[in-house]
């Protein structure tokens, strides 16, 4: 069976987007060459990746352009070349490199993609997939990425989930610039 994680940075506030729905403020962390050796590293593996629409729109308005292939170029290349799978009800079309549009069940649709052989999947961004793919129980880590900021406003990327989700530290991981990654599971 795949895993499904998920990895979004959070503010110290708990929110993954700011109040204008932004995620740019967690890449404006003090440099930090370790940090950026850790997010290249991800980027560069095999899997697919699981986007909203919304996430998606982000993410491929940036990547495949000159300016991210200059500024962060092994991620570029990653998140290029890796499969990414779209969930959306109102996109006509997905044009980014090795993207596949789904327009059906969101849960019905995962369970078949974990049930199938083949590489890891991730989420990133994509709040509203998180807690309905949480509800679930189809999520099986979560990799967050605490940044030392303090938004004020903004949305966790729990946002409508109905009952408590309860968790288990595995494993931290921290940066010279503050950031701090945990790892959890959930608890059966």
């Amino acid at each position: 069976m795949r895993r499904l994680i998920v990895f979004n940075n959070v503010s110290l506030d708990g929110y993954f987007v700011d109040g204008n729905g932004s995620m740019s403020w967690a890449h404006r962390a003090q440099p930090d060459a370790e940090w950026n050796a850790f997010v290249a590293g991800n980027a560069s593996g095999d899997g697919v990746l699981l986007f909203g629409r919304i996430t998606y729109e982000l993410m491929a308005s940036y990547w495949p352009t000159p300016l991210a292939l200059k500024n962060d170029p092994i991620v570029a290349e990653g998140m290029n070349n890796l499969q990414k799978v779209v969930f959306s009800r109102t996109l006509d079309k997905a044009s980014w490199k090795n993207t596949k549009l789904v327009k059906g069940d969101l849960v019905a649709e995962v369970r078949k993609m974990k049930a199938e052989p083949g590489e890891g999947m991730a989420i990133l961004g994509s709040g509203s997939i998180v807690s309905q793919l949480a509800q679930e129980g189809l999520i099986d880590e979560y990799q967050i990425g605490l940044i030392p900021i303090v938004l004020g406003k903004g949305r966790t990327m729990f946002d409508g989930i109905k009952e408590k989700l309860t968790l288990k530290l595995t494993k931290t991981r921290t940066f010279a610039n503050g950031a701090v990654v945990l790892w959890y599971e959930p608890l059966a």
